[in-house]
């Protein structure tokens, strides 16, 4: 049986337990969304910064790419619900993410980049979900429904861990 470590085992609860409680009002759905576009942008930055692994270079550019399309849709969105974008910011557990990204090397930052990858667009795709089917601002929601599709993507053609 594989275990792992208690602070990781705790990171991930927190992880769960912050992402799972998705968004069905406008002002919350749009910090957890820029706060996950905020981690996608900056954890692909640091891994393309020291990765060998073309596989992992390409997505990483991708989920840059992806993630500054995403956020600018839902900022536009929120303007035409008539709704003022705060500058997002990271939670705990997506800190603590980067920071394990900051202190691994080599290919363990490629196969923790990518473990926390799978984790992170399986909380994307709940909090989009969800504010597709129950949000409460309609610019919103159809920017929310837009973006499940891309996300679905991401974990599709996501390459396996090393």
């Amino acid at each position: 049986m594989r275990t792992m470590p208690f602070g990781a085992a705790l990171l991930a609860g927190l992880f769960a337990f912050t992402s799972a409680h998705a968004a069905t009002n406008a002002p919350t759905y749009i910090a957890k969304a820029g706060a996950g576009d905020l981690y996608e942008t900056q954890s692909s930055k640091l891994v393309l910064a020291t990765t060998a692994d073309p596989k992992v270079k390409t997505f990483a550019n991708k989920m840059i790419a992806d993630h500054t399309a995403s956020t600018a849709k839902v900022k536009a969105a929120a303007a035409k619900d008539g709704i003022k974008v705060a500058p997002p910011k990271l939670d705990v557990a997506q800190q603590a993410m980067i920071a394990t990204l900051e202190s691994a090397k080599g290919p363990a930052r490629d196969a923790a980049y990518l473990e926390q990858q799978h984790k992170a667009h399986e909380q994307a795709l709940a909090l989009h979900q969800e504010y597709a089917q129950s949000g409460d601002k309609p610019a919103l929601k159809a920017a929310a429904a837009e973006i499940v599709p891309v996300v679905q993507q991401h974990i599709a053609t996501m390459p396996m861990k090393h």
